[in-house]
């Protein structure tokens, strides 16, 4: 048994929570983590809520997760920004969780000369504020998006998400954005600061291949994919990369979270 004491980046959705459902065994398996005196944090890309919204939403679910236990796409991409131009300016398209986390970081928010446009995920995505997008980039604005994904899930279906919008922008710009979240491993390095981990460390739990598996590579993570969401076993094999461990669901770590990955 290794005296290794293991930290942990995991995903929400498809982890942890279907939608308003627990992942069985999640609830078991934080509270482990909390025992043995791990350092977690849950990831999301989405960045419409903030970590007090997404706390209510899992404890909905009968999960007990602290604020300071979340780390979205909008913290990251506020902290990037504070880093890149601190007190500067951004014209943002996108919801609370965005807004707050840039209004935390100081920026001011504003449609005239912003130094950034920023663009998250919302449900109600305006075509005026897009035109605004387009123009202040035109006029020189830097582009910024929270996160790739092209559509997120809803109870009737796919809808477009931030990554489809960017495209539009991007297809009428003729400029793409630079996205904070996954894949970026720049999401994981800013989970790792807030979390005052280290990457040798530390291990990330996702159910994508192409955004947890692969950034969680990237950013030198240890990695472990659960078939419990997006991914299969089938689909898995197709990427160039592979998974440090494979398992079901998270309920498969129950009892092994000192070292998933002991053999025996």
């Amino acid at each position: 048994m290794t005296e290794r004491q293991w930290n942990y980046l995991t995903d929400m959705d498809g982890v942890l929570v279907h939608e308003d459902r627990l992942v069985p065994g999640a609830d078991q398996f934080l509270a482990e983590l909390r025992d043995a005196g791990a350092r977690f944090l849950v990831l999301t890309n989405n960045s419409i809520y903030t970590p007090r919204d997404l706390r209510a939403r899992l404890a909905r679910t009968g999960l007990d997760v602290p604020e300071d236990a979340i780390w979205t796409s909008a913290l990251a991409t506020a902290r990037f920004l504070h880093n890149q131009r601190p007190g500067g300016s951004a014209f943002v398209i996108g919801e609370a969780g965005l807004t707050t986390a840039l209004h935390e970081a100081g920026y001011v928010l504003t449609d005239v000369d912003p130094d950034y446009v920023v663009l998250g995920e919302t449900r109600t995505y305006s075509f005026t504020a897009i035109t605004r997008a387009i123009r202040l980039i035109e006029q020189g604005a830097r582009f910024i998006a929270t996160n790739p994904d092209p559509t997120g899930p809803s109870r009737e279906g796919l809808l477009p998400a931030t990554g489809s919008v960017a495209a539009l922008i991007e297809r009428a710009t003729g400029l793409s954005p630079y996205y904070v979240g996954k894949p970026n491993p720049l999401m994981m390095r800013s989970a790792l600061r807030a979390l005052g981990a280290h990457s040798e460390q530390t291990l990330m739990i996702g159910d994508r291949m192409d955004t947890d598996i692969h950034s969680g590579i990237e950013a030198g993570l240890r990695t472990i994919l659960v078939l419990s969401g997006i991914s299969d076993r089938h689909s898995a094999e197709r990427y160039p990369y592979r998974p440090t461990l494979v398992v079901d669901s998270i309920a498969d770590l129950l009892g092994r979270t000192a070292d998933p990955f002991e053999v025996g």
